[in-house]
Order: C-alpha cells, then sequence, then structure tokens
C-alpha cells in the first residue's frame, strides 16, 4: 500500500479529469461485475502522485477466496522486466556498463556453444537469438547451477536476425550483469538504487515471509493454456507456480515481482518525470531514461502473431507513432513516447512523458488471450483520455 503522502487529495488538483477518471474506474469494475476477472487493482498517477487507486473483487489465499483491498499485493509477471531494466540503465549512467559489451566479456560461462559474440543489447532487446534456453526451478537459487547453464545453451537462430521474447533466461543473464558489475546481489541492488529512492517500500523482487498472506494467488478463469505469438516457457504450469512461496521468495527478475498498482503507477511518475519522484530523489538522469527508451528494434524484428514491428529499447516497450500502439499495450491515445512493460495475466504498466500520466493495473485472474487484449486496450485508452 502506497503512503498517504503519495496520494493527491483530489484527482483534479494533477490535472485529472474527473468525468474521464470515473470511465477508467468503472470499466475496471467491470470486468470483475461480468465475472471476467476475480478481481483487480488499478492506480493512475500524474504530477508524481496517485491520483486514484481502487481494488475491486477477491483475493484467493490458499484456496480462501475473501474480498481483496487496496492492501493486497499481486504477482506482476513480466511488469517486473522494467524494473531489473531500470538496474542496469543505472550501472550503464555510472560508467560501469556499456551496451555494446560482450556478455561473454562480462560472465565467461556464457560465451560458450556459438554466444561470445552477444551483446548485452542484443540480450535487452530479445533478439539474441536463445528464446528457448531452459532454465529449471532447482536451478534459479543456485548461482553455480545457474551459471552452469548459462554454458550449455545454445544458439535456436543467428543473433539478430528475428525478434523473439526471451521470457526467463534473458533476465537472468541481466541479473548476472547487475551482480558481476555492482558486487552484490542483483535484488539488493535495484532495492537499494530504484525502491527505496521512490520510497517503494512494497514492490518486491524476492517477497519476504511475512508479506506472503497478502499476496493474492493467481488461477486461470478460463482455459489454461500458453499465450499465443511464441512465448516460450509461459506455460500454465509456470504461471501458477508462482503461487508457490518459496518461488515468490526467490524473485525471478523475468517475471517475479510483487507489488500492488499504486506502486507501479508511481515507478513509472518517477521514470516520466526524468528519474526524479516527488520526494526530490532522483534515480536516473533524463539523459539516461532518454537513451534507454529510444526504440532500438529495427523493421524485421516483429511480433510473431500480429506481425507489427516490435518497438523495443533496453528491456522495454514503446508505444510508436505508426498506429499500432494498441498491439503493444498502450491502447489508443498515448503519445508515441509512452513506453512500459506488461505482464502475462494481463497487467498493465506504463508512462507517457508526454501527458505525465502513468497506469498500473493488476490482478489475480487469468483470462483468455483474447479477453486480456480487449481489456488492455480498453484500459490503457481511457487512461490516456484522462489528462484535463
Amino acid at each position: 500500500m502506497i503512503k498517504q503522502e503519495q496520494m493527491a487529495a483530489r484527482p483534479e488538483e494533477l490535472g485529472i479529469d474527473a468525468a474521464s477518471l470515473e470511465k477508467l474506474l468503472a470499466r475496471a469494475r467491470r470486468e470483475v461485475d461480468d465475472g471476467t476477472l476475480p478481481g483487480c487493482q488499478i492506480a493512475i498517477a500524474r504530477h508524481g502522485k496517485v491520483a486514484a487507486l481502487r481494488t475491486f473483487g477477491l483475493a484467493r489465499h490458499g484456496g480462501v477466496d475473501q474480498p481483496a483491498s487496496d492492501q493486497t499485493l499481486y504477482g506482476i509477471f513480466s511488469c517486473t522486466k522494467a524494473f531489473v531494466a531500470a538496474a542496469v540503465w543505472k550501472l550503464i549512467e555510472d560508467g560501469q556498463l556499456r551496451i555494446e559489451e560482450r556478455v561473454a566479456e562480462i560472465i565467461p560461462e556464457f560465451g560458450s556453444n556459438g554466444k561470445g559474440g552477444l551483446t548485452v543489447e542484443q540480450v535487452m532487446l530479445h533478439i539474441g537469438g536463445f528464446p528457448y534456453a531452459p532454465f529449471q526451478p532447482d536451478h534459479w537459487e543456485d548461482r553455480e547451477k545457474r551459471l552452469e547453464q548459462f554454458s550449455k545453451w545454445r544458439l535456436t537462430w543467428e543473433p539478430n536476425s528475428r525478434f523473439e521474447y526471451h521470457p526467463p533466461a534473458a533476465h537472468w543473464v541481466l541479473a548476472e550483469i547487475i551482480e558481476r558489475r555492482s558486487g552484490g546481489d542483483f535484488r539488493q541492488f535495484i532495492r537499494r538504487e530504484i525502491l527505496d529512492p521512490l520510497e517503494l517500500s512494497e514492490m518486491f523482487i524476492g517477497l519476504p515471509e511475512d508479506k506472503q498472506g497478502r499476496v493474492a494467488d493467481v488461477f486461470y478463469v478460463s482455459e489454461p493454456v500458453p499465450p499465443p505469438g511464441g512465448w516460450a516457457q509461459v506455460t500454465p504450469e509456470a504461471i501458477l507456480g508462482l503461487n508457490h512461496p518459496t518461488v515468490r521468495k526467490i524473485g525471478i527478475p523475468g517475471g517475479g515481482g510483487v507489488t500492488g498498482a499504486g506502486e507501479l503507477a508511481l515507478f513509472y511518475q518517477a521514470l516520466v518525470h526524468g528519474g526524479q519522484a516527488s520526494n526530490g530523489k532522483r534515480i536516473l538522469k533524463a539523459e539516461t531514461i532518454a537513451y534507454a527508451t529510444k526504440v532500438r528494434t529495427l523493421d524485421h524484428h516483429r511480433d510473431a502473431l500480429w506481425n507489427v514491428p516490435i518497438n523495443r529499447g533496453l528491456s522495454i516497450c514503446v508505444a510508436g507513432g505508426d498506429g499500432f500502439s494498441h498491439y503493444r499495450g498502450f491502447g489508443k491515445g498515448t503519445s508515441p513516447l509512452a513506453f512500459g512493460h506488461g505482464g502475462a495475466g494481463g497487467q498493465i504498466a506504463w508512462g507517457d512523458p508526454e501527458s505525465g500520466i502513468s497506469l498500473g493495473f493488476c490482478t489475480n485472474g487469468f483470462s483468455d488471450f483474447v479477453s486480456q487484449g480487449r481489456r488492455i486496450t480498453a484500459l490503457s485508452s481511457l487512461a490516456a483520455q484522462c489528462a484535463a
């Protein structure tokens, strides 16, 4: 739950149109009222503060359903990637990392089986060619096993020849890069350099034991099938595995974050305001954020499902001005500069530097892909209309 001082007394104080805001909140609630989702939480922010935070429906804990509240925490899946990205951006800003560096020069164990030429940038853009690299749960907590797996991985296709989402593998590599260059645990680095300065005390990559009872377990409200579009290893078994406390405690860098919608919205507030939070603390320079959120993928780097350019910055998605922003999770109405990263269950997290609006949306229900897409487009579009 975010702090009271991080909330605006009235949405209008932040230049949020009241009527448009009510439409946004009503659309989120409709998902629960219609039975599409068991529960959800939504937050919209501007000028460094949250304008509105609402929670609807039920949370399931240990098989028991109970009313969700603003204190409920949710798994955010791949929205986690943006927090890991921000930590990598910090290393770049501080001169501790260059995206042109070969990963094998930082992690020698990675360089075998033809991977020696891969760059940090290619890993961050998901164009490295190892989307199916196996990574079993019993490797996650053991660094030696992780490094052993790195050495065994092989390329599926030529790096830079295409885009294919690397759901778990790429961000375990980035986590190791953070550890090699920072000299400490990647989770602690993210906490110290990103989360604590922003006062995001309830954003967790590695969930403490005393918070486990507040997390809404995820479950499928439609047939449990992998999402379309070639998301390797995003299986129903992997999704449901994140309900286990031991897995939440690990803090999987590609999808194991746990937080609330307010924290997501506030994180992006700092990013759209040049790296500075409303408390005056700065996590990144404006030029670093502009560098990181520049579209770096090329026209042949296309989404496998929709066949549109993927528009990727450094571990972040960018809306773009080509008319396809709604295929990228930004709805219709955000500026071309809007950036963020969604999650496998239809979680939403983005910020728009032009309007200053940021949106966070969490849910514990996995619905079919079509329902997810409609919901994401509708909520993001309505959020973009809230700027008065």
